[in-house]
């Protein structure tokens, strides 16, 4: 068993915009121009779309929706999904230093993420320190999605946590405002060194810095 750190015995991170950069605007790059793009977006609605594919959606049945719906922009989405690895430009600034150091104090690391299964596939390779974390619970696996409660529950029993020891962050502030309610203790990600910060007032000692900053 891994010794516990102050108040806290694990921390769940996000994965999109907190570990690694997700743009799916970059998808399009040669393709649309951003104005194209603006209006693909709007007229399909492209969160409620994607949040569908978090939430266990098939792809397939995706574009059969939208063929059905918008005929004339399942093209552009079909162009999303072959493209998808360029939605993801690298890791976030500083994300891969502090996720070694956390390793490091020997506190619990798990991810928590929206993100469609079929498409997972490429998070490793854009930001390798996804890879260090002890385990992720994928939405498009569990077919539920942050911030459905249902699925910070799942969390929950899955890895035996008690919410009130256990740090959770993400970029989103209605999946802080449902962890929270939850009786995590829920942290709106802004960069890595304000969240390090954060983690140090709550007895991890990552440091100022970080021991893996200068491999960052």
């Amino acid at each position: 068993m891994r010794p516990l750190i102050g108040t806290v015995d694990a921390v769940v991170l996000d994965l999109g915009n907190v570990l690694v950069r997700w743009d799916p605007v970059l998808a399009f790059v040669g393709h649309l121009s951003a104005g194209e793009v603006d209006e693909l977006f709007d007229e399909v609605d492209f969160a409620a779309f994607n949040h569908l594919q978090d939430a266990g959606r098939p792809w397939d049945e995706a574009l059969d929706d939208v063929a059905a719906r918008f005929p004339h922009r399942v093209e552009a989405l079909r162009l999303y999904r072959r493209n998808f690895a360029a939605s993801l430009p690298g890791p976030v600034e500083g994300s891969e230093a502090l996720v070694r150091d956390l390793r490091a104090t020997g506190v619990r690391l798990l991810g928590l993420t929206n993100w469609s299964s079929e498409t997972f596939p490429h998070a490793v390779p854009a930001a390798p320190a996804i890879g260090l974390l002890d385990d992720v619970l994928v939405s498009g696996d569990v077919g539920v999605a942050k911030p459905d409660p249902a699925i910070f529950r799942l969390l929950v029993r899955r890895h035996a946590l008690v919410p009130a020891r256990t740090v959770f962050v993400d970029d989103s502030p209605a999946n802080v405002a449902t962890a929270a309610a939850e009786g995590f203790d829920a942290l709106l990600f802004t960069d890595a060194a304000t969240l390090r910060r954060d983690l140090v007032a709550r007895g991890l000692p990552v440091g100022a810095t970080g021991a893996g900053a200068a491999g960052a």
